[in-house]
Order: C-alpha cells, then structure tokens, then sequence
C-alpha cells in the first residue's frame, strides 16, 4: 500500500491562483498625495496608514493616481501628461517608468485603470475623448465619448460594470457615465466644481472625489447627491480606492 502524500491545500490554491491570473480581494483601502507633500502617498486602510514613496522630485508636478489591485500597483502620471511611472507598493520601489506619444500634447490629466487586465485610461481636459493602453503604455485606441463637452476633471472605472465615470466642468459641472464604447449612458448634475481625482467604491456603487477646498473624501452616488463627508487628515489632490489582493499578478 502507498502511503498518501499530504495536500497543502492554502499553497495549493496559492498556487492555482496565480497560475490562473487571478487576485483574491482584500479590505478596502484608500490611497491619497498631495500636490504640497507629493513625495509620500498615504495608504489608509482599516487598521492603520501607512506612508509609501512616489519618488516624485521637486521640478515634477503629479497630474492622477490609480491603483490596480491585481498587481498592487501604483500608478503616478506626471505633467505634461505623458509620462507614467508605476510603484510597487510592497516593495517601496520603482516598477518601471515609461511614456506615452499619443499622450504628447495633452497637458496633463487624471488616469484609471482597469484591473483584470491593467488597461489604462487617460483623460485628455480639453478634449472628448480618452486615451486607452495597456499597463506598459503600449497604445490601445482612442475612445470617443459621446455628446462630451467641457473640461473633463477626473476619471473612475468600475470594473463591476466595465463603466468609466468622468466628472466634467462646462457650462454646469455634470458626472458623466460611458460605456468602453463611449456611449453616454447616464449624466447628472455634480457639486463639485474643482474636484481632482474620482475613486469609485463598485461594491457600494459611490464616488469618492477629492476636491479643492475639501479636507477629506468626498462620497457621492451615482446620481450626483452627497452621501457623506469623510475626514482623511491632511487635505490631498490625488485619490484612488482599491481592494488588497492576498495573491498577486506581476
């Protein structure tokens, strides 16, 4: 008779995860920087903050923030707009830093990704569209957003319902919501004016918005309304919301 061999069964489904491509989700946390203290973004989650460096010097200016999940990647875009670097966040390092040409003349802009598959989103502020690549940079196309006008503020994804929501200031400060198409599928009116950044929350289907003036997070819904006001310590211009994931994709 053969003796069975024990089965380890959290490396084994450690294991089959990562081979799949997969990422288990963790708590919630909330990632924020400030345009006044640009070289520490604050990572806040249940039980404690913790501070990671951007590597951002004195002469670069930050213009967006994402988060991905998946990888557990930072990644920073930085004035005038095509250059991207990523950070590791457990490991407190640069990943890699590159440019986007497409991204040339744009000025800057917020940024999104996508996390199943580290897609990026760019805005372009004066323009009704956005700019997709994948995670290295690498040009996807270009998204048309229907009946867009305006200055285009900041972007969120939702990766529940493969949505970008933009929040834009023209004629009347509105949150706009497209399909990966670039079909307008919703607006309503929004009260922030000189918001920054955009996370959104898929599970709880809320915004959270950093805006100018504002000490905290701001949390609305997706019709425009005011939920609530969160303090986070020190005011910050650069927001994004993202579960940890126990198993990581590199």
């Amino acid at each position: 008779m053969h003796r069975a061999l024990p089965i380890r069964f959290p490396a084994l489904a450690i294991a089959l995860l990562a081979a799949a491509g997969c990422a288990t989700p963790g708590p919630n946390h909330l990632y924020t920087i400030s345009s006044a203290h640009s070289g520490v973004i604050r990572d806040t989650g249940p039980a404690e903050t913790v501070e990671v460096p951007s590597f951002i010097t004195a002469d670069e200016v930050l213009t967006g923030l994402a988060y991905d999940p998946y990888t557990d990647h930072l990644f920073l875009r930085l004035a005038p707009g095509n250059r991207i670097r990523v950070i590791d966040r457990p490991d407190r390092s640069i990943k890699r830093e590159f440019t986007i040409p497409e991204l040339a003349s744009m000025g800057g802009g917020d940024l999104a990704v996508r996390p199943r598959d580290g897609h990026l989103f760019f805005t372009c502020p004066v323009e009704n569209f956005v700019i997709e690549t994948d995670r290295f940079g690498k040009f996807i196309r270009r998204l048309e957003l229907e009946g867009s006008n305006g200055w285009t503020l900041a972007i969120a994804y939702d990766p529940v319902r493969n949505r970008l929501l933009l929040a834009t200031s023209g004629a009347y400060a509105a949150l706009r919501i497209h399909d990966l198409d670039g079909k307008l599928l919703r607006t309503a009116d929004f009260p922030f004016r000189r918001t920054t950044s955009l996370a959104y929350d898929a599970d709880k289907r809320e915004l959270h918005a950093a805006v100018l003036g504002e000490p905290g997070v701001v949390v609305l819904d997706e019709q425009g309304q005011l939920l609530r006001k969160a303090p986070a310590g020190d005011p910050f211009d650069f927001i994004d919301l993202g579960q940890r994931s126990f198993v990581r994709v590199f």
